[in-house]
């Protein structure tokens, strides 16, 4: 949306089967070669290695080759490293950041409403390379965000400094959220899984991403023929914002969904509180009272 506002045009790469945000990069080159042969001058590549919203993490051989394949094309790479900090087993994850293949040729971008500040706090940050182009870059962007009066407000800018000095404090916090985010996740794949959807197994981050195909017909006897019904529909069911795939590249007849989990923590800051804080979050009642109603949302549609 935001290429289409500044009236560049963006082309879509399909994504390698094992996980989202980061092309296939033999359908990059060829897409890349294909643009180019049409007069298109595509400049840049955005992925992102822990990916919303599929809540996968790329396998780092996936992201040697479309580095690879990006910069021999001599496209610029933005990496959006919001989810990093989110991934839910660190231990047994191995994330690997575009900036540590080819520092010289990846800008990377994080909003810290990933893991660090409330999502209701706008604030988000940028590392360029150390290099004269990039120090250019660096700028121009400069520029254009004094121009719109992007500032970051007084409070929130000491909030946002103090957490990305990540403090003991604001790490324990990040552990303990992956942690109990894990838990929640892997209960509401089950339950999607149980319904006879498909749907990878969550990563990172605080959602899942369905599809619903295998249910097309038990949900067009419902009225569901898209994923953007399938949004209203399931937003309904649960009481909680359920995006549908369109709004994530996908074709609007594909019926996949974003589905969130932070609703299942709690309805009330006391409730969400309660769920960081707990060893068994999944035994807390609210939580699995939140967990009983989703997987009866799904059921319902076997």
């Amino acid at each position: 949306p935001q290429a289409r506002l500044l009236g560049h045009p963006a082309y879509h790469v399909p994504t390698p089967a094992e996980c989202g945000g980061i092309p296939d990069p033999y359908a990059l080159l060829e897409t890349v070669r294909r643009v180019r042969a049409e007069g298109g001058r595509p400049k840049l590549l955005l992925l992102s290695v822990v990916d919303d919203p599929t809540a996968t993490v790329a396998l780092p051989e996936l992201v040697r080759e479309a580095c690879e394949a990006a910069v021999d094309e001599g496209l610029h790479i933005i990496s959006d490293e919001t989810w990093r900090d989110t991934v839910h087993r660190p231990r047994d994850t191995v994330l690997l950041s575009p900036a540590e293949m080819c520092p010289d040729d990846v800008t990377v971008l994080a909003d810290l409403s990933g893991a660090l500040l409330p999502a209701a706090w706008p604030v988000a940050v940028a590392r360029f390379p150390d290099t004269a182009r990039a120090a250019v870059r660096h700028a121009r962007t400069l520029d254009i965000l004094t121009a719109l009066g992007a500032l970051v407000a007084g409070p929130v800018a000491h909030a946002a400094g103090h957490a990305l000095g990540e403090p003991d404090s604001v790490r324990d916090r990040i552990q303990r959220a992956a942690a109990l985010n894990t838990e929640v996740a892997a209960a509401a794949h089950r339950a999607v899984l149980g319904s006879g959807a498909l749907a990878r197994p969550p990563e990172a981050g605080c959602h899942l991403y369905a599809d619903l195909g295998p249910l097309r017909s038990r949900l067009a006897d419902l009225g569901v023929t898209d994923s953007m019904e399938l949004e209203e529909y399931l937003t309904g069911r649960l009481g909680a914002p359920a995006p549908g795939g369109h709004r994530f590249g996908d074709e609007l007849g594909a019926l996949r969904v974003r589905l969130g989990t932070g609703p299942l923590l709690g309805a009330t800051p006391q409730h969400r509180a309660e769920s960081l804080a707990a060893a068994k979050p999944l035994e807390l009642a609210h939580v699995a009272r939140a967990l009983d109603d989703f997987a009866a949302v799904f059921a319902d549609l076997r």
